[in-house]
């Protein structure tokens, strides 16, 4: 499945109805909107049948958001064996919060992680995205490259 967000989309409204429609004419609608606040989506496509899987529309786009995005895609199809998740390299998709699930369902031990910031493999974010590569693991994630110099 492929992964991206899209933040500060607008949830606009129309202050005035459109006018009804006319044969041989398009539909008008008055051009003054509503804004009524800011909306944060998380999307993940399957990449060979093109169906969004699980959407997510929230306030917010954290750690926690994207880890309970994830964790509802992976419980859409209990039958599929490995998970492959491409996504760029946004900080939250290589949370601590996401590396402490992947190892769960891994049956890793919490205690084998480490400490953010401090040691193990949650001291770097390049450790946490080697541990959520791994082939081996339920959950596979593919960041894109970095192409900035």
């Amino acid at each position: 499945m492929s992964t991206d967000e899209l933040t500060g989309v607008q949830a606009l409204e129309r202050k005035h109805l459109g006018l009804p429609l006319v044969p041989d004419h398009v539909q008008r609608r008055e051009f003054e909107y509503k804004r009524h606040c800011t909306l944060s989506f998380i999307l993940s496509r399957d990449v060979v049948t093109g169906k969004l899987l699980a959407p997510f529309c929230g306030p917010t786009r954290t750690e926690e958001d994207f880890l309970a995005h994830v964790q509802a895609v992976v419980a859409t199809d209990q039958e599929v064996t490995r998970w492959h998740v491409v996504c760029d390299n946004l900080n939250i998709h290589q949370s601590e919060a996401l590396v402490r699930w992947v190892a769960e369902l891994e049956g890793i031990a919490q205690e084998h992680l480490g400490k953010k910031c401090e040691y193990g493999i949650l001291a770097l974010m390049a450790r946490r995205a080697a541990f959520l590569s791994d082939p081996s693991h339920k959950v596979v994630f593919h960041y894109t490259p970095n192409l900035s110099p």
